[in-house]
């Protein structure tokens, strides 16, 4: 009996040693989804935009496309999540052309028409190029820039914002890091030993002097509503909370009306018209 019992042990105890090799062994597959067709265009939906290639520091190429606004009030630096290409959000881009705001938006390295593959140092040297072409060859001042990132790409944005001076900042659906989201998801597995990320969109915060709009939803399937509130006492006096409804993905789309007056709001109170 006791050698039975004892070869159960030793089974479940391999098991789960090979599965944690497993996801540490495929952690840029659960991390980054990337699509490489591109669904639609802006064009499509009435939008003008303009096709742009950025490179990055290390040579890499980038797909990205600038969506001017007529007298825009300034611009958003927009980073997607994780799934997909910059194609899959154009209801976010038409959401922010009827505000007033132009955009810049990229596919990271890796995804759709860009160049490379993804890693978390690659996805610094993307956001670094978009902002410089921003600066440099758009001529946008820093603070006429509202740096933009929903999910992973919340991560993207605010470490960027913590290095450079934008003039807003906006984190949607957003993590405090990316071994605390790891551990909520899998509290079965040592993610805090396992994980080579960082993503630390908390640590990023204490850096960030620009006032930062932080929106969430309850209902979020992915990223637990505690980690708004955690940012949102990371980040102090400067955040403030938008409250949406929905899932993690459609948040966003089922707030509706509510969330475009919420982007007003923050929008006005920091950006003449």
């Amino acid at each position: 009996m006791w050698r039975s019992l004892l070869n159960l042990v030793l089974i479940v105890a391999g098991g789960y040693a090979f599965l944690v090799a497993f996801v540490y062994l495929t952690q840029d597959q659960m991390v980054y989804f990337p699509t490489s067709s591109l669904i639609t265009t802006p064009a499509a939906h009435g939008l003008e935009y303009e096709d742009v290639t950025l490179v990055a520091d290390d040579g890499v190429r980038l797909h990205a496309w600038f969506l001017p606004a007529p007298d825009a009030r300034a611009t958003v630096l927009f980073f997607h999540g994780n799934g997909g290409n910059l194609s899959y959000r154009i209801d976010s881009l038409r959401i922010f052309h009827d505000l007033g705001l132009s955009v810049l938006i990229l596919s990271y390295r890796g995804y759709g028409r860009s160049e490379g593959r993804p890693s978390e140092a690659g996805t610094r040297r993307d956001a670094t190029a978009a902002w410089r072409y921003l600066r440099e060859q758009r001529g946008i001042p820093a603070e006429r820039i509202v740096v933009f990132g929903r999910s992973l790409g919340a991560a993207v944005g605010a470490e960027l914002a913590a290095r450079e001076r934008p003039g807003a900042v906006i984190l949607e659906s957003a993590f405090t890091s990316a071994a605390d989201l790891g551990a909520d998801v899998y509290p079965w597995l040592p993610v805090r030993w396992l994980i080579r990320y960082e993503y630390d969109i908390r640590g990023a915060l204490r850096d960030i002097d620009a006032p930062v709009l932080i929106a969430h939803s309850r209902d979020d399937e992915i990223v637990p509503f505690h980690h708004a509130r955690e940012l949102l006492a990371t980040a102090g006096a400067n955040a403030t909370l938008l409250e949406m409804r929905g899932g993690h993905n459609d948040g966003f789309l089922r707030t509706g009306d509510a969330y475009r007056q919420g982007l007003q709001d923050f929008l006005d109170r920091h950006f003449a018209r």
